[in-house]
């Protein structure tokens, strides 16, 4: 175990590189499973979700090499096995998107169902009731779904509507599924992340045949095989967002690169609405951000993209609490992903939560204290938070952080954050 410890106050500037995504890595690697050709992935970010998708991968008989960001993977049909175990898989949610590309190349697979952060019920009814609806036969025993097609997948039209928007992961899977499906596949209410739309870049490199990636209805026409190819992962916008924070916090002019203006309008949007100035470059891939002499009040919504996404509203609950006046922040796709602040209030932080909504009275400082994360971006608040506290913070749990920060740590130290990683010794 390990903690980051947070000595408060430092400005920040300078520039920082923000990495390939982690959201949209993660199904970009597994489709890999639908090729006997090597793919080659770069700007794969050096997180553990990614670290632990390559080990999985490794175990089910794919041939892998990673350097600098780059991974290269081959899935040679007869060594793949069509079964992961749950030592393989317990860690993270996202291993759900292994189903799509196993069942497209080998018709079956087990899987068990997955871990991951705990922010409020993720179900993947959806993924299931998807797979299903293309001719797969799904059993739930000890933990574990097994599924096959004996008759092969089918394309079909499915809709992927759920009681909170449509699903990312769900979307993903059902497309990865169909692109080796006999005949044409409609997925109806599909989400419009950009990360959904890179995967069907990934895959359209491959020779898949989708159509309408971005939009809520996407068309896949099934091919009989897929090819090799070299692709490079966009910018997380995520991290982007998580660094625009705390330029706003703490910074005296702080500039990302290899950022995607076209992905972040929702929180630039909100960001300057609260008096901080944003300037992109032309090309829309760098900003640099300064923080407003006059902090305004906000209000977030959390929504599928285009909407303000639910990865961020913990990290302006951060800004908010800082920030003079009352902001609200309501969570309508994880209603109970709050448990950040029982944590912020320790630091001095004024909040209320009720139904899936934060109501936060901006303070005037914010005091050091051992906090402990929660989830991942639970985590990247407490860090925003200890940067702009008095004194120091020790924030334990470490690994969940690592889940989606690529060397957070030291690019916060290159903009002139006093963080240091330590063993943490505590229980």
């Amino acid at each position: 175990m390990e903690k980051l410890i947070v000595h408060g106050g430092c400005r920040l500037r300078g520039a920082v590189s923000i990495g390939g995504s982690k959201n949209a890595v993660l199904p970009i690697l597994a489709a890999s499973l639908l090729t006997d050709e090597p793919v080659h992935i770069c700007r794969v970010p050096d997180v553990s979700d990614a670290n632990y998708m390559l080990q999985i991968l490794l175990q089910l008989g794919a041939d892998v090499e990673r350097s600098s960001g780059i991974a290269r993977i081959q899935c040679t049909k007869d060594k793949i096995s069509s079964s992961a175990s749950y030592e393989q898989v317990r860690k993270m949610r996202a291993s759900i998107c292994l189903m799509g590309p196993l069942m497209a190349r080998l018709g079956k697979c087990t899987l068990p169902l997955p871990g991951g952060c705990v922010i409020g019920d993720r179900p993947v009814d959806l993924h299931i009731r998807a797979i299903q609806a293309l001719g797969a036969q799904v059993e739930i025993h000890q933990g574990n779904l097994h599924i096959h097609a004996p008759n092969g997948l089918k394309g079909t039209t499915v809709d992927l509507r759920g009681e909170n928007g449509p699903t990312v992961l769900g979307t993903d899977n059902l497309m990865m599924a169909a692109v080796l499906a006999e005949g044409t596949t409609i997925i109806e209410s599909a989400a419009c992340e950009p990360e959904v739309v890179d995967l069907a870049n990934f895959l359209n490199n491959m020779g898949a045949k989708i159509e309408g990636a971005g939009t809520s209805r996407i068309t896949i026409t099934g091919v009989e095989k897929l090819h090799g190819c070299v692709h490079t992962v966009i910018p997380d916008r995520i991290e982007t967002g998580t660094f625009m924070v705390a330029a706003a916090l703490m910074g005296d002019g702080v500039t990302l690169r290899n950022v995607c203006r076209d992905h972040i309008q929702d929180i630039t949007r909100l960001l300057t609405e609260c008096g901080h100035k944003l300037d992109f470059n032309e090309e829309g891939d760098t900003v640099t951000i300064t923080p407003s002499k006059e902090w305004k009040s906000g209000k977030i919504t959390t929504a599928p993209y285009p909407g303000f996404p639910t990865d961020m509203q913990a990290q302006m609950t951060a800004l908010f609490a800082l920030t003079p006046g009352i902001s609200i922040v309501k969570d309508t796709i994880f209603p109970q992903r709050f448990m950040h602040c029982s944590e912020l209030k320790r630091m001095g932080a004024d909040i209320k939560v009720d139904q899936g909504t934060a109501i936060i009275t901006g303070v005037e400082k914010l005091s050091g204290a051992p906090v402990m994360a929660s989830d991942l971006r639970a985590s990247a608040a407490l860090v925003l938070a200890a940067l702009a506290a008095e004194g120091t913070t020790e924030i334990r749990r470490l690994y969940h952080l690592d889940r989606g920060y690529e060397m957070i740590a030291d690019k916060l130290l290159s903009i002139g954050a006093a963080v240091k990683r330590s063993v943490d010794l505590e229980p």
